[in-house]
């Protein structure tokens, strides 16, 4: 199984990352064009250069402004593409801002200073400044970047050609989708093609398309099918590209300032728990190597967020010569496989700890569905097998505890139910993520940290 015929071969670009350091860049000149035009104001109104009054209401002004101007989307994909839509946006945000102003001023009282004369000048002075600002940016982007600051992908595997303009364009030829379902290393395979893109549209026959579209389910990218009317996709909107119609199958769960402030959070809370519990670390580890002189940590490849695989760490809890590397075997309460030191470990799961370092490389959140080894079966079946949204639980990161091991879901799947159990609770959160949600699950955690699950 692999992708060929690739016509585009140029890596996907860091847009992302572009587009975050652009709204740095807008916003950081916004500030310097709000007050410089207060500054400006003042000297054209009392001839005083500057004018202390002006820049005090420059300096209040400002962060009513900047907070109202994100609210109303002046730094986002579409500011960057649609210069217009970027000028209507700040217009309307300077004035809310005024209003707001004008409000704090008389209920402050100092309204025997204030002039309605200077702060006009200063919103016109502050308009025509970042207007003619976004103009030129918006010139020089489309220069740059071309017509778009979105990534997208389009993937043509056996349906009609669509000209996407610049779209990174890739042709598929012998490759099983249908397949891909059961096989991690191609799901591993095609989440890498589309990480990192905005957007994923895929034309294909009618018959490889619910597959496709789980994919990008999984993927946790805005996918689109190349289609007339399918209704077993449970297509999300319609939208119009090129003459064509498109099906939005999936979307990302969480918007940029939503997945700032999950890794903010699980920095904020990884870094100081690294350092506080390295005393527990350390004795963890020369316990390990003193029972039977094998390696600390138990190194397993596990599936993450857009169906990627990446090495998960973990205390090594059961022999060397018995490690299940697949996952294979779910552990039992008499399992002849674990330590002594494994057991303690396991129970009070001190051997989830290592962890902590797959969130500082960013491969783990705090919070998010547990990845599951590949080879884990619930009865006489592997996961996927049991139901086919299980790939959708891979469109977050996957988590050192979630929603599933505070509901009590953890320890061996003997049965389907077990896995459907945790599956709901997965996909329930992924539906309803919050920062708030994120808090309170790790709260919970602490009170199932020592379960009879855990063995």
């Amino acid at each position: 199984m692999y992708l060929e015929h690739v016509k585009s071969v140029t890596a996907q670009p860091a847009m992302e990352q572009t587009r975050v350091q652009l709204y740095l860049v807008m916003l950081l000149i916004d500030a310097l064009l709000v007050l410089g035009s207060f500054f400006l104001a003042g000297g054209v109104y009392r001839d005083q250069w500057p004018l202390p009054f002006a820049m005090s209401m420059g300096w209040a002004f400002l962060p009513i402004f900047l907070v109202i101007a994100v609210y109303q989307r002046c730094y986002s994909i579409r500011a960057l593409d649609e210069p217009r839509f970027a000028v209507g946006q700040i217009a309307l945000a300077l004035i809310i801002s005024a209003m707001l102003c004008t409000v704090m001023i008389f209920y402050a009282k100092a309204a025997s200073d204030f002039s309605r004369v200077m702060l006009s000048l200063a919103l016109i002075f502050a308009f025509v400044g970042i207007a003619i600002t976004r103009f030129l940016l918006g010139f020089l982007l489309r220069r740059k970047y071309g017509p778009t600051m979105s990534s997208v992908l389009v993937v043509l595997d056996g349906g009609p050609e669509i000209d996407i303009p610049g779209a990174q364009v890739v042709n598929t030829q012998s490759f099983d989708i249908v397949g891909a379902h059961a096989d991690p290393k191609s799901l591993d395979q095609i989440g890498r093609l589309m990480r990192g893109v905005d957007r994923v549209v895929v034309s294909c026959e009618s018959e490889r398309r619910p597959e496709w579209a789980t994919v990008m389910r999984g993927a946790g990218v805005r996918g689109e099918v190349l289609s007339v009317a399918i209704q077993e996709l449970g297509a999300i909107a319609l939208e119009r590209e090129g003459g064509k119609s498109l099906l939005v199958v999936s979307s990302g769960p969480l918007a940029l300032h939503a997945r700032l402030y999950k890794r903010a959070m699980d920095l904020a809370v990884t870094i100081p728990a690294l350092i506080m519990l390295s005393p527990i670390l350390l004795l963890t580890a020369l316990l390990i190597k003193l029972e039977d002189g094998g390696p600390v940590f138990f190194v397993q490849p596990r599936m993450g967020q857009h169906n990627c695989l990446f090495n998960m760490l973990k205390f090594r809890s059961m022999k060397v010569d018995k490690g299940d590397r697949d996952g294979a075997r779910s552990t039992s309460r008499a399992d002849d496989r674990v330590t002594k030191v494994g057991k303690f470990i396991r129970k009070t799961s001190i051997d989830e700890l290592p962890q902590l370092i797959n969130v500082l490389r960013s491969e783990m959140s705090l919070v998010g569905p547990r990845p599951h080894a590949l080879g884990s079966q619930a009865g006489q079946k592997l996961f996927w097998e049991v139901d086919s949204n299980y790939w959708q639980r891979h469109s977050l990161k996957p988590g050192l505890t979630g929603l599933a091991q505070v509901r009590g879901y953890r320890g061996a799947t003997e049965t389907e139910s077990h896995l459907i159990d945790r599956l709901g609770a997965d996909l329930e959160y992924i539906r309803n993520w919050s920062l708030w949600g994120d808090i309170k699950i790790l709260f919970a955690t602490v009170r199932v940290l020592v379960h009879p699950n855990a063995y």
